[in-house]
This record gives C-alpha cells, sequence and structure tokens, in this order.
C-alpha cells in the first residue's frame, strides 16, 4: 500500500520505483489538511507523505523507499552493481533533496531578497547537475537508474513553477544537457503519461503560491 498525495513530487518517485519494478500496489490518497489515522499510524514521526507499507510494515521518506524497493524486488535492479557508483547514487540523491528542491521551492514562495537569494542557490544546485551529466545520457550513464528517478521530479515541476512565477530556470541554451535529461526521462516507458495534469498543477500550486503570499503579507 502507498500513502501519497497525486500531486507531491517524493510520491511520484515512489510510483516511477513500483512502476519499474512491475509491483502491484494500492494506491491511498492523503489529504494532508486533515491527516488520516492511517497516516498517523503509519507515519507518526514525520506525518507526511509517501509512505509505504509492505507486509503490514510501514517505510517513510522518497529516497528510504525507493532503496527498499530495489533490495525488496530485484528484477531490474535501480540501484548500479558497484559500490562506489551505489555510493555516488546516494550522495546525489541527497543532494537533490536536501539542497535543490528547498532551493527550488524557495524560488516559489519567497519575495523580496529571500526570493533573490533562493533563485541563486537554486541555479547552482542546476549549474551541479548540469555538470554532472557531462558525456552522459541520464545521470546512471547510458541508463537510468536510482538517481534519475530520484530527481525527476524535476521534469515536471520545475516547468509547472515556471509557468506560475514567468521564472525560467531551465533552457536549453543555459542548461542544455539537463533539458536532454527531462526529454528523455520523460520519454522512457516507465515515465511517459505519469505525471500529473499540468494544468491541475498549475491551479493547486498558483493557489499555494497566492495563500502563502497572502500569509506573509498579514504578519
Amino acid at each position: 500500500m502507498l500513502i501519497g498525495t497525486r500531486m507531491s513530487p517524493p510520491v511520484r518517485i515512489i510510483e516511477w520505483g513500483l512502476k519499474w519494478k512491475g509491483v502491484e500496489y494500492e494506491y491511498v490518497e492523503e489529504d494532508l489538511f486533515n491527516k488520516s489515522q492511517l497516516l498517523l499510524k503509519h507515519n507518526p514521526v514525520y506525518q507526511k507523505v509517501p509512505v509505504l507499507v509492505h507486509n503490514g510494515k510501514a517505510i517513510a521518506e522518497s529516497v528510504i523507499i525507493l532503496e527498499y524497493i530495489d533490495e525488496t524486488w530485484k528484477e531490474r535492479p535501480i540501484m548500479p552493481n558497484d559500490p562506489y557508483e551505489r555510493a555516488m547514487a546516494r550522495f546525489w540523491a541527497k543532494y537533490v533533496s536536501t539542497e535543490c528542491m528547498p532551493a527550488i521551492w524557495s524560488v516559489f514562495i519567497k519575495q523580496g531578497k529571500e526570493h533573490e537569494d533562493a533563485m541563486v542557490s537554486a541555479m547552482e544546485c542546476l549549474k551541479t547537475l548540469e555538470e554532472q551529466l557531462k558525456g552522459k545520457r541520464f545521470f546512471g550513464g547510458k541508463t537510468a537508474g536510482f538517481t534519475d528517478i530520484s530527481l525527476g521530479w524535476i521534469a515536471n515541476m520545475v516547468e509547472i513553477l515556471t509557468e506560475i512565477t514567468e521564472l525560467s530556470m531551465i533552457d536549453k541554451e543555459n542548461f542544455p544537457l539537463l533539458s536532454s535529461w527531462i526529454e528523455n526521462f520523460s520519454n522512457l516507458p516507465q515515465i511517459k503519461g505519469s505525471f500529473p495534469p499540468q494544468d491541475k498543477m498549475v491551479l493547486k500550486y498558483r493557489a499555494l503560491r497566492q495563500a502563502l503570499f497572502a500569509s506573509e503579507s498579514t504578519k
């Protein structure tokens, strides 16, 4: 069972991992504004999605869940075999989740000087990722793997946030390798057609942004 929300990038990561492995699963939609007892039971510490419940045991945090999926279902490995490459895959997955995702999100929700600082941090993250793609089709090399799935949300969310903020973050001129990677990743059989409808995403995140700005203005 996968507990998640359709609009959550980390939840997409787990769905991609399960689809990659050909694992059938039950999906339970969660309302994070009115958290269910099911979520609170299975993730009492963070009370966030995604949560994977397998054989009655719950696993939280997207990167941890993805690695669990790879170790539990052995067909079509997501992680590389080489120990060093496995360590690097974990490193970049952590870098993206702890550095890039917060920076890009801050570009979306901050204003003024904080927005400018967030934009600098986000661009540095994207430049670092661009560098990692030199000579490669995917972050995993010739084929996609753990790192690609872990940061696959970029392929969808950056486009959504760009439409809302009217700030172009990834373009072919400044980020040719990342732009090619987005196209290659989005067209993988396991990924194609899996992104939530863009119009609904834009409406949701635009409303969220306006609500956050309104909240800040009343402080």
